[in-house]
């Protein structure tokens, strides 16, 4: 496991476009699919990563909380499924389901999505405003696996919160820090050198 914060891309940069398969209806997902949304979460994820372990009751709970509001959700998963299995989409789907998301989470197999995203670890939050610029990507809050904080999502839910009440959020944001993605051996983006 390494240890890895987020790219912290610059705010105000445009939402990539993407279109890729809900791994549990199978539907396209893109951009396009969240028009109506005033807010939209994006969310790079897996299924075997103990950050990831770690916080999937608040994802449950983000859900559930902002089901029925202006934001949007989607979580994308970009891992090498040949060298990390647990990663694959019918492992992403059990999942899913297991935490009765309703939100599509999508599997990125080239990888491109996540570059694009300058993703770097899981999780690896990225929260656009109405325009599709990016107005926070950071962390869900202080809590990691082993460091006894409490999990409540407080910094991730501060900005959805401000942005989806109109007000600004502040720009000094904390990195996520998570596995890095496992990146199929070749593909490693430049965004690290």
């Amino acid at each position: 496991m390494v240890l890895t914060p987020s790219t912290m891309l610059a705010l105000g940069t445009p939402a990539p476009d993407f279109q890729l398969p809900d791994v549990v209806s199978g539907a396209t997902i893109s951009l396009e699919t969240f028009a109506e949304k005033k807010a939209l979460l994006v969310m790079f994820i897996c299924q075997h990563c103990p950050f990831v372990k770690h916080i999937k009751p608040e994802w449950a709970k983000l859900d559930r909380d902002y089901r029925n509001s202006e934001l949007g959700i989607v979580a994308i998963s970009a891992n090498d499924v040949a060298n990390y299995p647990d990663d694959s989409p019918e492992k992403l789907k059990q999942m899913a389901q297991e935490l009765g998301l309703q939100f599509p989470v999508c599997y990125d197999e080239t990888q491109g999505v996540a570059k694009a995203y300058t993703a770097a670890c899981t999780p690896d939050f990225f929260l656009f405003d109405t325009d599709r610029r990016l107005a926070y990507r950071g962390q869900l809050d202080d809590s990691r696996p082993g460091n006894n904080k409490p999990l409540t999502g407080k910094d991730l839910r501060g900005a959805i919160d401000l942005l989806l009440s109109g007000q600004p959020i502040d720009p000094d944001q904390k990195p996520s820090i998570g596995c890095n993605i496992k990146w199929k051996p070749g593909n490693e983006p430049d965004y690290f050198n």
